[in-house]
């Protein structure tokens, strides 16, 4: 199993300078990724939902850009973001971001994208809402010809291609690394059967992975391709604290507990996890401590590297 960690998106320590400081660390210990998520909008009141609203969400760069920035100031290290919502773009503007980054980051971009949850982005975004799942299928076959054909011809029920080159080529081919998010059945039979495989979300109950993973390759078995090659990719929302607690979550605690924890991954056939501590309120929010949020997040680099045999 691969590690990977989440890069500083969220919150007051989502500075240009500690996300370089965790990217450039993070590829000198050995760490397989870096990964963004996508958040357009916090509500000014939160009240009626907190936890669909942690504070994690009110202050979110983007994640493309993001990961355009730390293409240039890494070498090696795959660059993720999980997820984009499909119904916030058109897939020929995806699909022309996606390729760019691919290609100034030389090959290194894994794609994830979902269908989004949020009501206000949708409608902020004047997303439509209907036919979600059959304009998230259309949308992956769009995505698969622009980045094989060299002349693209799509005519689908929602979109339109004809007679058009769509260049440049991206560097990973047929295209860069794909994945899906979602827990529904249906999201996890598509991850299979259209992607290279799935992406949990910060949310995803960890004692429900296996059921999860046998659904997403049994998708890729419909669909003609191996179920052992699919990727199983988990954003571990890590926290740090005193070990010992008695309802610990998993990913929390000390660090022999997260180790621990990241071998019962393994054992499921997680094939990459990366440690995410922006969904931790003592790091992700506005009002944390910026440094002391960097401290902790290089000692966590450190203390989990994969170079240590701990991966």
């Amino acid at each position: 199993m691969k590690l990977g960690v989440g890069v500083p998106v969220s919150g007051s320590w989502a500075t240009p300078g500690t996300m370089r400081l965790v990217a450039r660390r993070a590829e000198e210990l050995g760490y397989a990724s870096l990964w963004t998520f996508q958040r357009l909008l916090y509500p000014a009141d939160v009240s009626a939902d907190p936890a669909r609203w942690p504070p994690v969400y009110r202050s979110v760069h983007d994640p493309l850009v993001t990961l355009a920035y730390l293409a240039g100031q890494t070498s090696t290290i795959r660059l993720g973001v999980a997820v984009l919502n499909m119904p916030f773009y058109s897939p020929l503007l995806l699909a022309k971001q996606a390729t760019t980054l691919d290609v100034v980051s030389g090959g290194r971009l894994d794609l994830g994208l979902g269908i989004g949850w949020s009501e206000l982005e949708y409608a902020a975004t004047r997303a439509p809402t209907d036919q979600r799942g059959a304009r998230a299928d259309e949308f992956l076959t769009t995505l698969h010809a622009i980045w094989a054909s060299d002349v693209v011809e799509v005519q689908g029920r929602f979109w339109q291609l004809s007679g058009v080159r769509v260049e440049p080529r991206p560097v990973q081919q047929p295209r860069p690394g794909l994945l899906l998010g979602g827990h529904a059945p249906a999201a996890l039979r598509r991850a299979g059967r259209l992607a290279d495989g799935w992406v949990s979300s910060s949310g995803q109950d960890l004692a429900a992975l296996p059921r999860a993973i046998e659904t997403v390759r049994q998708g890729a078995a419909e669909a003609g391709k191996d179920p052992a090659g699919t990727r199983i990719v988990v954003r571990g929302v890590a926290r740090l604290r005193p070990g010992g607690a008695a309802a610990r979550r998993p990913l929390s605690g000390s660090y022999d507990e997260i180790r621990a924890d990241l071998d019962v991954l393994r054992g499921h056939g997680v094939t990459e996890t990366f440690l995410d501590l922006n969904f931790d309120r003592t790091i992700g929010a506005v009002d944390a401590d910026p440094e002391d949020s960097a401290r902790r997040a290089l000692e966590l680099l450190e203390a989990l590297a994969p170079r240590r045999g701990r991966s």
